[in-house]
């Protein structure tokens, strides 16, 4: 659960969105278990759930809040700083953060869309893979984005731009690998 969802919107939009840091910690053992960071750049409102307006018995009656859908995120969002207790080394979590900073380049929308792509993909939960796989995603993305009627040129013209940043490489005949950091 987070702020209100119309100027957490706006932000979106604006790029003003700031990073965001996740903690989990461990009460008894008073430690923190897990400590990541959302960098801005993968913020997009695909991953912003509107929740309903507060009932009019409410002291704040009719204010609408936002969820933040970790879920939807690709998993490179995550860029753990204390992972399982341990804390990660600030080389690792400087070269995560810097893996993406191309999206900062993107608008908005191109943002948003590769960050979809890049969350399908992981979600294959395949190191190779291929143009087909991708697209079993293809009403999922619709959804997320509809506006856009050609789903499937858009996810190739994702998969090219995650191709010339280094992130997946083409192999030909529509097979792709992630490249490892």
């Amino acid at each position: 659960m987070n702020s209100a969802y119309e100027p957490k919107i706006g932000a979106i939009r604006a790029g003003t969105i700031p990073n965001f840091l996740f903690l989990q910690y461990d009460l008894k053992a008073f430690v923190v278990s897990n400590l990541f960071v959302v960098p801005k750049h993968f913020m997009s409102q695909s991953i912003i759930e509107r929740r309903r307006p507060l009932s009019e018995r409410a002291r704040r009656r009719g204010w609408v809040g936002s969820n933040i859908l970790l879920g939807n995120l690709p998993t490179d969002a995550r860029i753990p700083i204390v992972e399982d207790g341990y804390e990660v080394s600030k080389a690792t979590v400087r070269d995560l953060w810097n893996r993406f900073l191309f999206l900062r380049k993107q608008s908005v929308y191109s943002r948003g869309w590769l960050a979809d792509v890049l969350a399908c993909v992981r979600q294959l939960d395949k190191e190779i893979f291929k143009l087909a796989d991708v697209y079993t995603f293809e009403r999922q993305l619709a959804e997320l984005h509809p506006r856009n009627k050609h789903i499937r040129p858009k996810i190739r013209q994702q998969l090219q731009v995650l191709r010339d940043y280094g992130i997946v490489e083409f192999l030909g005949k529509g097979i792709y690998q992630i490249r490892k950091l």
